[in-house]
């Protein structure tokens, strides 16, 4: 059955991924973005001017729609991934708190969010070594940003909400092979597309399948 869906972070590129997975399902699909005209979207996917970080944005944009798929991310000064930071300070915790608020105004029930390995309770998780190179890199910004959502997200009540907690990314083709689990009851895999990742949201919101949850997701092989 078709939804109306808002997606956050659709210009990204796992966002460019839920677009054309979301409008190939069949569903009615909204993008807040800040620039439309730089966003080749599929054909009726409907984009809406506007930046997350601004609530009034993300009230014309949420109207009507039935669930939220955000793949939002901090920007960085060139796509690799030690490169310094561009967005502003927590901004996808804000951009969650927004619209969590947004969602309750207007009895929007459900939301999946990117998140990563990591972040949250799953920090305890990882390698000794792997915190402390974390703490003294430049990506230390994006965790303490992802665990920021994660407490906002789970401080609401009414909300049916699920954190993908995404390992490594890649740009590889979709391979189809995608396994998640709740942190701790199985070893991941390193690494997934992001057009495998794109297709796990978008069904994750169809099947209203782990709600209030947070599992990991990796590519069981590719």
């Amino acid at each position: 059955m078709s939804k109306n869906l808002l997606v956050l972070g659709g210009s990204g590129r796992t966002g460019a991924h839920v677009l054309a997975y979301a409008a190939q399902r069949g569903h009615h699909v909204r993008a807040l973005v800040r620039d439309p005209d730089q966003v080749q979207a599929p054909a009726g996917v409907e984009l809406i001017r506007g930046t997350p970080a601004t609530i009034d944005d993300i009230r014309r944009a949420a109207e009507g729609v039935e669930g939220v798929i955000s793949v939002l991310n901090n920007a960085r000064a060139s796509d690799n991934p030690w490169a310094r930071p561009v967005s502003p300070p927590m901004f996808m915790t804000t951009a969650a708190r927004h619209t969590l608020t947004v969602m309750g105004e207007q009895g929007i029930r459900r939301i999946v969010l990117t998140s990563t390995q990591g972040a949250g309770d799953d920090w305890a998780r990882l390698n000794p070594l792997v915190r402390a190179f974390i703490r003294l890199s430049n990506i230390r910004t994006g965790f303490e940003d992802h665990t920021g959502v994660d407490r906002v997200v789970r401080a609401v009540s009414g909300i049916d909400w699920t954190l993908a907690r995404a390992v490594t990314l890649t740009d590889k083709p979709a391979g189809g092979h995608v396994r998640a689990a709740e942190a701790g009851t199985e070893k991941p895999g390193a690494r997934i597309n992001r057009a495998d990742l794109a297709r796990f949201l978008v069904r994750t919101i169809e099947d209203d399948a782990w709600i209030r949850a947070a599992p990991l997701v990796w590519n069981t092989r590719g």
